[in-house]
């Protein structure tokens, strides 16, 4: 992979991948189709190496590897302790190379290089060291039940599961499918984000190196419409683990239930962030910003809507147009980075189109607003944008980007209602010092996850998805395994 010049380059460390390959059935294989595609690193708008434009010609090879490998191969037959031992030497791997696949992340993804570090590397060690436990719980039960017999429960993997993962978090969220669905003796065919595919790569040699049998795990890198919807196709695959957009959600599901195939389904959100009278507005600040902000707003459980209580609202203004401007932007492998680049000249462009809207519908820019022209890269300033109406369209859909709106509200009951006003549902928040209300309001709230006092607490413990347009199913937690078990009944006659 070609390094960037000058001494940032000195940090990156090359990753062992070929351009162009794919890994399928344990080993690197040239695409059969001969198309690349460029992987631009976010921060200078460069290309930095290519990858394999792969086909479906390409994509049958993957799954076909990996149904010969839940069907005739060892992985799903395996017990279930030694499946734990394997998983716990991925996580020990993980942190063994920690440095460079937090470098091959940020140069991918644009994030900076200390939180690929110590969140994203670190949670996917974390999860994998979870699910090495889960592992041996996957069990039955027996049943009491009238007839003469033993009656009992097995829960057995459910076969070839197709993971479709998104560029924003490439590592964490191919991981939460990755880790679940090997625990329970599946194999995978992964087809990562077009934009960012290097970590999924990387994590392939890493599994493998680690004691995953050959084909139980393949990754087939190229475009999401080709690879996507042959995937979602396949007779061969048994189950989708898709996490994306929902306007793409939306086309995955259908072509997927017309197969009759099982689907989860993470999609988009566009949270509200409520800080009620009684707040800590010191504490709450750091909450607001840091959840808007973080992986550059470009986080499907972000918090881009910000409701305040009209006694603090212009308090909370005066507060984050002067602190916003001072959180650090700029090159993700400075380790004072606080916000790097978007991943793409696509992506800055969609969040221009918003901002714009929402000066169009009457809403007054606090701070921020525009590009920051910085090494050729695609830098957009944090931005709060007060004024707007409820029905707005940068209020009501998802931006997807370094951008937060402030709006006021006078009751409990306004601040629930302007909350659930949006088509989804993933993740919400609040801040208050009083513990009723923290339960009380948490409850109503339309959201697969409520986080009180602060924002984006998450651990592999906890289980996480969507409500409404946000999609459906859990990861993470023990409730993703069932995502990737099916249950087989057995009744034996006693006479």
């Amino acid at each position: 992979m070609p390094h960037r010049e000058g001494e940032r380059a000195m940090s990156v460390q090359r990753p062992h991948i070929e351009p162009g390959r794919l890994f399928i059935g344990g080993e690197w294989r040239d695409a059969e189709s001969k198309e690349r595609r460029d992987v631009i690193d976010p921060s200078t708008g460069k290309v930095v190496t290519t990858v394999a434009e792969a086909d479906g010609t390409d994509l049958a090879v993957a799954v076909a590897a990996a149904r010969e490998a839940f069907d005739a191969g060892p992985w799903p037959r395996t017990p279930a302790r030694e499946r734990a031992r394997v998983l716990h030497r991925v996580a020990d791997l993980v942190r063994e190379r920690a440095d460079e696949i937090a470098a091959v992340e940020s140069l991918d993804v644009g994030k900076p290089v200390s939180f690929s570090r110590g969140v994203d590397v670190e949670t996917v060690a974390e999860t994998y060291e979870y699910y090495s436990a889960l592992a041996q719980s996957v069990d039955g039960a027996t049943r009491e039940i009238p007839l003469p017999s033993h009656a009992y429960t097995r829960r057995e993997p459910i076969g070839v599961v197709g993971a479709i993962t998104p560029f924003n978090f490439p590592l964490i969220l191919s991981t939460s499918k990755f880790a679940p669905a090997l625990a329970a003796g599946n194999t995978i065919v992964h087809k990562p984000a077009d934009e960012t595919p290097l970590s999924a790569l990387l994590m392939a040699e890493i599994l493998a190196d680690a004691g995953v049998p050959a084909g139980v795990v393949n990754v087939v890198t190229g475009s999401g419409p080709v690879l996507g919807e042959a995937l979602l196709r396949h007779p061969g695959v048994d189950k989708i683990a898709f996490t994306g957009s929902t306007r793409v959600g939306r086309l995955a599901a259908s072509t997927a239930g017309k197969q009759l195939k099982p689907v989860t389904m993470e999609l988009g959100g566009n949270a509200p962030h409520i800080v009620f009278e009684d707040a800590d507005v010191g504490k709450a600040i750091g909450a607001i910003i840091k959840a808007f902000v973080f992986n550059t707003g470009q986080f499907c459980m972000g918090g881009p809507r910000l409701l305040v209580h009209r006694s603090l609202y212009d308090t909370t203004l005066g507060i984050l147009a002067d602190a916003v401007p001072a959180v650090p932007v700029g090159d993700p492998f400075d380790p004072a980075t606080v916000v790097g680049p978007m991943a793409g000249e696509r992506h800055v462009e969609n969040v221009e189109r918003f901002v714009k809207a929402a000066v169009e519908d009457g809403g007054r820019i606090v701070v921020g607003g525009e590009r920051l022209e910085l090494n050729g890269g695609y830098y957009f300033k944090p931005t709060v944008i007060a004024g707007l109406d409820n029905d707005a369209r940068t209020v009501q859909e998802e931006i997807f980007g370094p951008v937060l709106t402030v709006q006021p509200f006078d009751t409990e009951e306004e601040a629930i209602a302007l909350a659930n006003s949006t088509p989804y549902g993933l993740a919400a928040g609040l801040q208050t010092s009083d513990l009723a209300r923290a339960h009380r309001v948490a409850a109503r709230l339309d959201a697969g996850i409520v986080w009180v006092n602060d924002w984006a607490m998450l651990d592999p413990a906890v289980p996480f998805g969507g409500v409404k347009q946000s999609g459906y199913g859990r990861e993470s937690g023990p409730e993703a395994l069932e995502a990737y078990t099916r249950t087989k009944s057995v009744v034996i006659s006693l006479v």
